[in-house]
């Protein structure tokens, strides 16, 4: 008796042991990844490249940052472990991480830091110190420290024609554009990555990705957000927050009274909700804001609900409409969907709108990635992209913040619809996956599981 309970008692031991070991993290494995978006350069401080979701997070993997921000947007050590600010926020002392190399080897020193930050911020006094570097601004500033967790500010060095990164991978195939192959880091300084090398191929229609993803030769494929609904019951479908803005840009500002009330009837008109609700099929959310709402608090404030009556009211009180001309990315097929049903529905208002295919016109549609999970960087970044006066903040508090945003949509110049969500199809062979507010992925964590993808 007694023995056939050890034997029972062994039993357990042993399944509960081989059901530890197949959850554990493994070494090993190549994670094959397909997304629509392209990478034409590997140069953080190159301007021409978009900071768009894609970019991030590829550059994520070869390059490290001074700082990062968690999930609530709050600044973390990274590259830097320490920091302080003196002389109200216009000079920020940052203490460097010692024993950090780059993947050629060389260490990281304050006077590679300090000529990576100035290629990107050449506005920026930046000097080395013994054990880290000084930054001195010409305006006082308290996000300094989550505006270097900006990609363009990841810490570059240039040898030979080459970028140099600090980041857990190292390029090992590099087509622009179309292709990058990675190789993992052994003796990067945050730890070996459990890949041994990412592949990556760009460009991708989603026709491609899921052909790829059937056949299991991707285990990682990107889903615009109005196909993410379709995802099977193969996909393990993640999601991020909404992280891209859509929104109409006025070509130039206000000229008159009456061009005001034009474009305010015009805002009234459109149909956010049913955007979301039949272009997107819920694949965002409906705004009347830039910022959207899980980041500023306050989206609520900005009404974005159509009124047809009084867009058509503002018409009847206007002499002579204007005819406007509507632009867009042609290469962007939900752009031009969602381009249509503004038409249609300027129209319905009595405004008279047409989509333009020429290089200018009156207003375009825009979609503006979300560069910062910190609110006051991520307004800062979107006016830059829409090309709009930078906001003016009086102070570092969520009214502060919201009397900025509204200042900027005061002027007319922009339109918020609606901000999307980013969508993978991520193989149930991947694991270790977690889901960011701002989109980035966690790749040094993941690992592969055994079987088939």
């Amino acid at each position: 008796m007694r023995t056939r309970y050890q034997l029972i008692a062994i039993s357990s031991i042993l399944i509960t042991t081989a059901a530890s070991a197949a959850i554990r993290p493994r070494y090993g494995g190549t994670l094959h990844v397909h997304m629509q978006g392209a990478v034409t350069s590997l140069d953080p401080a190159d301007a021409s490249q978009p900071e768009t979701p894609a970019h991030r997070n590829v550059l994520g993997l070869i390059f490290d940052t001074l700082v990062s921000l968690n999930d609530r947007g709050q600044p973390e050590p990274r590259l830097a472990v320490s920091w302080q600010a003196e002389g109200g926020n216009q000079r920020w002392q940052f203490r460097l991480r010692p024993g950090v190399r780059f993947s050629d080897g060389t260490p990281l020193t304050p006077e590679i830091v300090a000529a990576s930050l100035t290629r990107a911020n050449p506005t920026w006094k930046i000097s080395a110190q013994e054990t880290g570097i000084l930054i001195q601004l010409d305006l006082a500033s308290s996000n300094t420290p989550a505006e270097l967790a900006l990609t363009r500010n990841s810490i570059a060095k240039l040898a030979s024609g080459n970028v140099i990164g600090t980041g857990p991978f190292i390029p090992s195939e590099w087509g622009p554009g179309r292709k990058l192959v990675l190789t993992a880091r052994d003796d990067y300084w945050g730890g070996r990555p459990f890949l041994d090398s990412v592949d990556l191929e760009m460009q991708k229609n989603l026709h491609d990705e899921t052909v790829a993803y059937g056949l299991g030769q991707s285990q990682l494929i990107e889903i615009p957000p109005e196909q993410a609904h379709l995802a099977g019951e193969a996909r393990e479908l993640r999601t991020s927050k909404p992280l891209e803005l859509v929104a109409l840009l006025f070509k130039s500002e206000v000229q008159s009274p009456e061009e005001a009330k034009q474009r305010k009837a015009l805002g009234l008109s459109i149909d956010r909700d049913q955007l979301n609700r039949v272009v997107l099929q819920n694949g965002g959310q409906s705004t009347g804001g830039l910022l959207p709402d899980w980041l500023s608090g306050y989206g609520f404030l900005f009404p974005y609900s159509p009124d047809l009556a009084k867009a058509q009211q503002l018409r009847a009180e206007l002499p002579v409409a204007h005819a406007w001309t509507l632009g867009f990315d042609a290469t962007d097929a939900l752009a031009r969907v969602i381009a249509d049903r503004i038409v249609l529905n300027a129209n319905d208002a009595g405004l008279r709108l047409q989509i333009s295919n020429q290089g200018t016109s009156d207003i375009r549609l825009v979609r503006i990635p979300l560069q910062s999970a910190d609110p006051y960087v991520a307004l800062i970044q979107i006016t830059k992209a829409l090309q709009l006066t930078a906001p003016s903040f009086l102070g570092n508090t969520t009214d502060d913040l919201y009397h900025a945003e509204n200042a900027i949509l005061q002027t007319q110049r922009v339109v918020p619809l609606l901000h999307l969500r980013m969508a993978w199809a991520v193989s149930k062979s991947v694991r270790g996956w977690e889901n960011t507010s701002d989109g980035i992925w966690d790749v040094p964590e993941l690992w592969l599981a055994l079987g088939k993808p």
